[in-house]
């Protein structure tokens, strides 16, 4: 995150108007650049025969199976009916997080819960989040092109909505999930309610970052602050101003948000996936892993279940939360896939070349013509005690880019500076299309057509595997299909370099057309890979997705090429380069070991070292500012430690100490190499800086009130929260390895939101460079492994084991709130996942017939 960093526009603009000029004989005229005759495409694939979208005789019937660990098999003879009936299982699962992302996502937080996350310190981060939406116009967007979607998603939205709303209509609220039964805000919804939250999920990576710069977005000399409707200044009055409020506001709360420049992925989604092949799985046909590290609570939590259309569908996996009945990550008779979160950029911040005979700073120049920055009128409702709302009025400025965005000391609104942001995914409706053509898929060949015919795969790389044995790769997350001029500048140009580097985004100048983009990168132009042998993905870019043919020569905003690895990334290469089974293939054990062996890369690699230098180091104190500490104790665990991050592991967390100590300074004995680029760099160097590091670890450790010699499973735990927030008290021993040491089933304690404002409890760690908490007397787990499967494919069909590490249900005292949580806590393990009517059938549990009669 970078602070007073300022991009002057004058500098972009004049450094990439030299550069067209001088680095060429360009002279930013651009009406001799002809189109390139784009590729013929393949002959297309046969389509598929319509599935039937919509119940034909008024009622919606649905037959639900939930087999052992709550997982719902719902069966339908259409798709508004099976979405009918995914939407009643979900909601009696997860019926909270989904109410409160309608909540979120329509602009009403503020109407509920007043201005502030935190009431009274003017944090604003309701409103912000009402005026941001509002800004991004997502439910204005919903209720204009709903009745323009395909009739299969408009199918689904339908039948989904209706099932969620039968649940709350038919259950009692005692029964219903105490986090939020009985508040005002859990109400029926429709499908512009749902289509308003898919929108808004496409924007996670991108412009849903950029809602406090929205809101403070405003020309120079103009108030960014809301005001009173005229209907609500009685209201006010009779409420009165509070102290710290601005004067020229007349509003009774104060407004002082914080706003610093955001990241692109704030939520660290993350994941592994394989795709293995004839070539590399020991009975010639398709294995996927699929991994995805998410948060544990709020609204990226995955959910598991089954549907089946007869003759037309029959596919079943985990999605996220309130995708109204297609299986993100899963599979099928024919073909299994899995995603992790892509490298790629999805939206572009560009630099305005404001009008200098505008005097209001309202309009800028694009090939040489006069643009206007228009303003748009935005009303919310706000709690303000009492039982009372008040409305208020604020306007948000847009371009032919998008909105506006304004950060202190680095984005500002001047009169030489102006940003606007326009992100790929504004809108995407394609999301429930694309994943329900990846659900139908017969062949990889129509898997791929899924690609072709949708760009609804907003922020994901996906990898799969066919039941022939194919394997496909592709990157086709919404990324901006930039032109070659400004694909040139962006690598090329120093300015637009430095200021990517330090902003961690794009950002180009906007005073030339051939610098917007119009629409996401082509299927073609998308970096891919297909064969028999392997796909991978830990969240580098696309480059060695298989390490014998590394991908390059596409769009940058993808991601990096010929850049170090992460350490998960060096593990899973390593994994699938070097320790197959004795004839150089898989079986599906051999994966499923692979994934949860809790082995640790950094330990692999430097451990030996570590202890050498230990040896060496003896009783004598290391000296850390001045502070005398005795590592003695700390090298004994250590040497007792196995290596891997296992709940008997003793010492375990010491390891992890010193690596989240190395991670800030490095000392490796043999740099990155892009002869090695998996292996290197390596080696530890054992010097003063190697034991300091170890000594700032035991520090840590101390502080915490930790034994050395403890097990991970007495310092690493999960923990749930009561209906109140407050936490249970039950914490179970938890296995799983981290980042920081090269671990790929990981694990994490992470402190930020869950996007939710559903109360849950935390503990605040030690101090910024650990996720050690005294509070919690080691690793609180609210993060990693969320949905982890292995899907092979066999002479008799699809056959999968998994595990929904945190249950299905986050309905505290639910049968299947704890479940798979303690069966991984015992031991992580996977479970076997039914797919046949036989299976279902012997495992069942409990079943209905839902219908709308």
């Amino acid at each position: 995150m970078i602070k007073n960093t300022k991009p002057a526009p004058t500098l972009i603009a004049l450094s990439v108007a030299a550069c067209l000029v001088g680095c060429g004989d360009n002279d930013n005229d651009f009406s001799d650049v002809q189109p390139v005759s784009p590729t013929p495409p393949p002959p297309p694939v046969s389509a598929p025969a319509p599935i039937p979208a919509f119940d034909t005789d008024g009622t919606l019937t649905a037959d639900i199976t939930w087999t052992t660990y709550g997982v719902p098999h719902v069966k339908a003879d259409n798709l508004e009916s099976m979405a009918y009936g995914v939407g009643y299982a979900f909601a009696r699962d997860n019926m909270c997080v989904l109410a409160d992302q309608i909540l979120k996502y329509n602009s009403e937080r503020a109407k509920f819960y007043g201005p502030d996350r935190q009431p009274g310190s003017g944090d604003s981060e309701h409103l912000i989040n009402d005026f941001g939406f509002l800004t991004l116009g997502i439910r204005e967007l919903a209720e204009e092109n709903l009745p323009r979607l395909s009739a299969n998603s408009r199918a689904m939205f339908q039948g989904y909505t209706a099932g969620y709303n039968r649940y709350l209509e038919d259950t009692p609220v005692e029964e219903q999930d105490q986090s939020c039964a009985g508040q005002p805000w859990v109400e029926p919804i429709d499908s512009v309610d749902l289509l308003t939250y898919s929108l808004g999920v496409a924007l996670l990576p991108g412009a849903a970052n950029f809602l406090g710069p929205m809101f403070l977005a405003a020309p120079e000399g103009e108030s960014y602050l809301p005001t009173p409707a005229a209907s609500a200044q009685a209201a006010v009055s009779q409420v009165g101003t509070s102290q710290g409020a601005p004067k020229s506001s007349n509003i009774p709360f104060k407004i002082a948000p914080t706003i610093e420049l955001p990241e692109r992925n704030p939520q660290e989604m993350g994941s592994n996936g394989w795709g293995l092949g004839s070539d590399k799985t020991t009975n010639g046909r398709g294995l996927v892993l699929g991994n995805p590290h998410f948060p544990h609570t709020g609204n990226l939590r995955f959910w598991n279940f089954h549907a089946q259309i007869p003759d037309y569908l029959n596919v079943t996996g985990s999605s996220l939360m309130g995708l109204p009945g297609a299986v993100n990550i899963g599979f099928n008779e024919n073909v299994a896939w899995t995603h992790t979160f892509s490298t790629a950029e999805h939206f572009v911040v560009y630099q305005l070349s404001l009008d200098e005979d505008d005097a209001s700073g309202m309009s800028h120049i694009v090939d040489g013509n006069k643009r206007l920055i228009y303003k748009k009128p935005l009303q919310i409702e706000v709690a303000v005690g009492g039982g009372q709302t008040i409305q208020l009025n604020k306007t948000s400025y847009y371009t032919n880019y998008g909105p506006m965005i304004e950060v202190p000391g680095s984005f500002g609104w001047d009169s030489e500076n102006a940003f606007a942001i326009k992100d790929a995914n504004l809108p995407n409706f394609d999301i429930v299309d694309h994943w329900l053509a990846m659900n139908m898929a017969t062949s990889m060949d129509e898997f791929k057509q899924a690609f072709k015919d949708y760009d609804g795969v907003i922020f994901n790389n996906t990898m799969a595997a066919s039941s022939d044995g194919q394997v496909f790769y592709i990157d086709d997350s919404t990324v901006p299909n930039l032109t070659e001029t400004a694909i040139n500048e962006l690598t090329t140009n120093p300015v637009l370099i430095q200021t990517k580097a330090a902003a961690g985004f794009t950002v180009l100048p906007g005073f030339i057309s051939q610098f917007d983009f119009d629409g996401p990168v082509p299927y073609e132009e998308a970096p891919k890979y297909e064969g028999a042998d392997s796909v991978q993905n830990s969240n580098d870019s696309f480059w060695l997705t298989n390490l014998s043919s590394p991908i390059t020569g596409v769009n940058p905003l993808y991601g990096n090429t010929e850049n170090q690895q992460s350490l998960r990334s060096r593990m899973g290469q390593k994994f699938i380069e070097t320790e197959a089974g004795s004839d150089e293939t898989f079986t599906p054990e051999e994966v499923e070991e692979l994934l949860l062996n809790n082995r640790s890369y950094l330990a692999e690699d430097i451990l030996p070292s570590l202890l050498q230098a230990c040896t060496e180091q003896g009783d004598t104190p290391v000296n850390v500012d001045g502070t005398e500490v005795d590592i003695s104790a700390a090298c004994d665990a250590l040497g007792a430690w196995d290596g891997t991050m296992n709940t008997s592991s003793v010492g375990a967390h010491v390891f992890r100490e010193f690596a989240f100590q190395f991670n800030q300074n490095p000392q490796w004995e043999v740099p990155f190499s892009l002869e090695s680029p998996v292996t290197t760099p390596t080696g530890l160097v054992q010097n003063e800086t190697t034991m300091q590091q170890l000594a700032k670890a035991v520090q840590v450790i101390e502080q915490a009130g930790v034994e050395f010699d403890a097990t991970l499973g007495n310092v690493q735990f999960v923990e749930r929260s009561l209906p109140d927030g407050t936490a249970s008290g039950e914490k179970l021993p938890w296995g799983g390895a981290h980042n920081i040491e090269g671990g790929f089933n990981v694990f994490d304690s992470i402190r930020g939101r869950d996007e939710t404002l559903l109360p849950r409890h935390r503990y605040q760690p030690v101090n910024n460079n650990t996720i050690m908490s005294a509070e919690a007397g080691g690793y609180h787990i609210n993060y990693g492994t969320s949905w982890a499967m292995v899907i092979s494919f066999t002479d008799n069909g699809p056959k999968g084991r998994g595990i929904l590490t945190y249950s299905q249900s986050r309905q505290f005292g639910s049968e299947h709130f704890l479940d798979q949580t303690r069966l991984y806590s015992e031991q992580p393990t996977l479970r076997d996942i039914y797919f046949t009517d036989e299976e279902i059938e012997s495992n069942m549990i409990e079943k209905m017939t839902l219908s709308s009669e």
